[in-house]
């Protein structure tokens, strides 16, 4: 009978544990659909996950990107730190986007909001966004120091039981570019967690649970135990990989090494490149979040995301180096470093586990910062209606060991491409072509992911900026495994000048930009790819006839027998 009473225990906590991911995701799902930026309602660059009185992630949404996820994981302690969970009241609401104890840059807000049940405090939701402008010299790279880059909120109380602090409102307001958008965005981050806390109070009182104590027990426990058991089956030693990307003033050493042990993973970047004069330094916590997502990606997928799983993989890096800058290096465009950090990872862990591996892809998000306005542009703006828009867009990704790379798809971030239709709607520009870019994805047994191609004007005629974040333009994804290189990115105006990966720049009157996005590494020798597959390849572009003869030493009557 105890046998059996334990069996439906196990399935009565389970039946709980599942309710608490359907919470965490209706959180999310609110975000996203009363948001007022594109950022989270287009591309769900957004983060939500719900949290025991100790600040111990239990479970986290679906919905939402790597470095805002395992980043809020860690924040939620800080917020404790000053403010202890005595001390907080029914219908309060705490908020920061400070980067050092929030998701890494002022463009993130996160917002962490206590739950009550019978006027006992019994655990906190919290979730992030990236919201369109937070004022300063915009999104970009180009700042010095943090102080440029835009409002600095510290933690501390957005509404105090139930009543919102206006004053704190009015104050972000003036300070950024987009008053609306980012006001409508704060009052989406309290409403998520408010729909959060209410739904867990409701399967609170459902279940008869007077705490999350027991169930936060198992989950940590259970996650814990089964991320050991799968880094159980790695060989134990430490493996290394580096990787040279573009960086800034000066190209960027990335070298991290990792250690399989009995007790977890640990991970360190010592070796790696100082930190930079500008605005691509990299906040610890963000550099934990896409660390830690790198071996999950190929090591307990199955393990969902939280506090006990996260807990094994252990990141340090040295203080002072590109990953971990110290206040008040500049880091508002930290996630074109931070999100190359999985192919670094991947590469260390290619050593042991390579058939589990993919080759490197375009990583960092190309997400343009435009913008149009007296002051902003050089050259004469007239009556033309100012803007400021982030736009999200990204090139392809490595292959996969057994599949091709995906064209045009976020790795590791998951956002997604903002549509071109909605961003014509808030600004006055106009894109002339968004296609894929022929011959970008490396060659291989399984071909990189397809970038793309975008062409982008101001409707008046007039000149605007673009605030370039983008890697990959000196140095390619590399191949794996005997695959070769994706391209390497190009930004430049229709009329010929080149213009550089990093920095604001001026499109002039009557100009075009263009944006050709990398492709993602081969993964496998070319010979071996499928010719009826590379037949298909060639038919829709991705590949051309010369690239199919030159990279795969293919015939043209092979690709003609394959094509149907």
């Amino acid at each position: 009978m105890s046998t059996n009473r334990s069996a439906l225990d196990q399935i009565h906590i389970q039946i709980q544990w599942n309710r608490l991911l359907s919470v965490v995701e209706e959180q999310a799902q609110t975000l996203v659909r009363t948001a007022f930026s594109t950022s989270a309602r287009e591309a769900g660059d957004i983060s939500a996950g719900v949290f025991d009185t100790d600040g111990q992630m239990l479970a986290q949404a679906v919905t939402g990107t790597p470095g805002h996820v395992n980043a809020m994981a860690a924040s939620v302690c800080f917020f404790l730190e000053v403010y202890p969970i005595d001390t907080m009241k029914d219908g309060d609401v705490y908020i920061t986007n400070d980067p050092w104890k929030g998701t890494g840059h002022l463009n993130d807000i996160t917002v962490v909001t206590p739950t009550f049940l019978d006027g006992k405090p019994v655990g906190l939701f919290a979730c992030t966004s990236h919201v369109v402008d937070i004022g300063g010299r915009g999104f970009g790279p180009d700042g010095r120091q943090v102080y440029e880059e835009g409002i600095n909120i510290p933690i501390m109380p957005l509404a105090r039981e139930g009543e919102v602090d206006r004053g704190l409102l009015h104050l972000i307001k003036v300070n950024v570019r987009n008053p609306i958008e980012v006001e409508g965005d704060i009052y989406s981050l309290m409403a998520c967690n408010e729909v959060g806390g209410r739904r867990l109070v409701e399967m609170m009182r459902e279940f008869g649970m007077t705490d999350l104590g027991e169930l936060g027990r198992h989950i940590i426990e259970s996650s814990r135990a089964g991320m050991l058991e799968e880094i159980g089956k790695l060989p134990k030693g430490t493996y290394r990989n580096s990787m040279r990307i573009d960086g800034f003033e000066s190209e960027v050493d990335l070298v991290g090494s990792l250690t399989v042990s009995e007790d977890g993973i640990d991970i360190d970047f010592d070796g790696t490149s100082g930190t930079s004069r500008y605005g691509i330094n990299v906040p610890l916590t963000y550099t934990q979040a896409y660390a830690s997502f790198g071996v999950r990606c190929v090591i307990g997928g199955s393990i969902p995301n939280n506090a006990g799983s996260l807990g094994v993989i252990r990141i340090t890096a040295p203080e002072g180096s590109i990953l971990n800058a110290p206040p008040p290096c500049a880091v508002a465009a930290r996630h074109v470093i931070g999100q190359m950090l999985p192919d670094v990872m991947l590469g260390c862990l290619n050593h042991i586990i390579p058939d589990k591996v993919p080759a490197e892809g375009t990583s960092c998000l190309w997400n343009p910062v435009l913008l149009g306005g007296r002051g902003i542009v050089d050259g004469d703006y007239g009556d033309s209606r100012p803007f400021a828009m982030n736009t999200f867009h990204t090139g392809g990704t490595g292959a996969r060991p057994g599949k091709d790379g995906m064209d045009a798809t976020s790795f590791p971030s998951g956002v997604r491409n903002t549509p071109v239709e909605v961003n014509e709607t808030i600004a006055p520009l106009i894109f002339w072509k968004k296609e894929y870019r022929t011959d970008s994805g490396g060659a291989g047994t399984y071909r990189g992911g397809t970038g793309q191609v975008m062409e982008i004007a101001h409707a008046d005629g007039k000149p605007f900026a673009i605030s370039s974040m983008f890697d990959r333009v000196i140095h390619p994804p590399r191949g794996r495994n005997g695959g070769a290189n994706g391209q390497t990115g190009k930004i430049y105006l229709k009329s010929g000048p080149k213009l550089q990966g990093k920095g604001r720049q001026t499109i002039p009157a009557g100009d075009t930009l263009v944006l050709e996005m990398p492709g993602g590494g081969g993964l496998g020798s070319p010979a071996d790819r499928d010719p009826a597959t590379l037949a298909i390849d060639v038919r829709d572009g991705f590949v051309s006839e010369a690239a199919a003869r030159e990279a795969y030493g293919w015939t043209e009557p092979q690709l003609v027998a394959g094509d149907d």
